[in-house]
């Protein structure tokens, strides 16, 4: 096995176009002894001369001029690598997986990665927009280094860091008797057709427990996996629905009504998560400090 030196490769290459150990020896900032002693090393590993020397100047042997494109490329690509790790390091370069929940992927994240990018563009981002649940065994199972997901009590091995708190709306069709209020109360929801998410949901929980504590039942006729769908079957006069503000913008583009609920009492926090105990990348771990110090908590 060849022991030969990156050093050693530097001064073979430096000799190679300098044409005397005195300039080279100059150039390497070496003694002509180190830079001689340095070259019959390399050769006694390879196993033959790699210069021809004279009195006056010193050339390649046939071997060597074979070799010298050959040793200025492995320096090419050892400085290459450096470079490369340096960027990652530096927040040059790098790549950040990131979960997000529908209604935040399509809401306030993109302004927030679009001022992470102003301060660090040549980071590559890669989002997936996914259910709250799918978010959170993600970033559980490292398969997103970074989650933004709803406060929950199946959080096992996660932080989190409040981002806002959202309060709960109510979506109704544009056509509803409710539609012209300009805010309601649960009492009057309970009254008419409800369009609720499926019972595996967060939200469902949530929403079923709510109404558990206080009393009150809805009339749930028809279930939905996503949000978005939902929306749609509100759209089509299937029922009224409550849902999380940070949907609001989605169910406006979707024709419907969204209004506030009077002393709503249904209210979760949002945050970004990431593994308690995990080793994230310096890209990532920058995101989690940029977005703790930039993106202030907003009750």
């Amino acid at each position: 096995m060849y022991n030969v030196s990156f050093r050693q490769l530097q001064v073979f290459v430096c000799i190679a176009q300098s044409h005397t150990f005195a300039q080279a020896a100059e150039k390497m900032c070496l003694s002509q002894p180190a830079l001689s002693s340095a070259i019959k090393k390399m050769e006694s590993q390879l196993g033959g001369l790699l210069f021809s020397r004279t009195t006056r100047k010193v050339e390649l042997s046939p071997e060597g001029r074979q070799f010298l494109p050959v040793a200025e490329r492995l320096i090419d690509d050892w400085q290459e690598a450096f470079s490369d790790v340096h960027n990652l390091f530096s927040l040059g370069r790098g790549k950040l997986s990131i979960a997000a929940m529908p209604s935040f992927a399509a809401g306030l994240l993109p302004g927030i990665l679009q001022q992470f990018k102003t301060e660090f563009p040549n980071i590559k981002l890669s989002v997936a927009d996914v259910v709250m649940e799918t978010v959170i065994k993600d970033v559980q199972a490292g398969r997103a280094e970074i989650g933004f997901a709803f406060e929950h009590d199946k959080m096992d091995g996660l932080e989190f860091h409040p981002i806002l708190t959202d309060n709960f709306i109510a979506v109704l069709p544009v056509n509803h008797p409710l539609s012209d209020n300009e805010i309601l109360c649960w009492s009057q929801l309970s009254l008419y057709p409800f369009v609720a998410m499926n019972k595996g949901s967060a939200i469902r929980q949530w929403i079923d427990a709510f109404m558990a504590i206080n009393n009150l039942s809805l009339n749930i006729v028809v279930e939905a996996s996503q949000l978005a769908t939902l929306g749609q079957f509100v759209k089509h006069d299937l029922g009224v629905s409550v849902v999380p503000a940070l949907c609001q913008e989605q169910m406006l583009s979707k024709d419907l009504v969204c209004l506030q609920i009077h002393q709503s009492g249904l209210s979760k926090r949002v945050g970004i998560i990431r593994q308690k105990n995990g080793n994230l990348s310096s890209v990532a771990s920058s995101f989690w400090q940029w977005t703790v110090k930039n993106i202030s908590y907003s009750d």
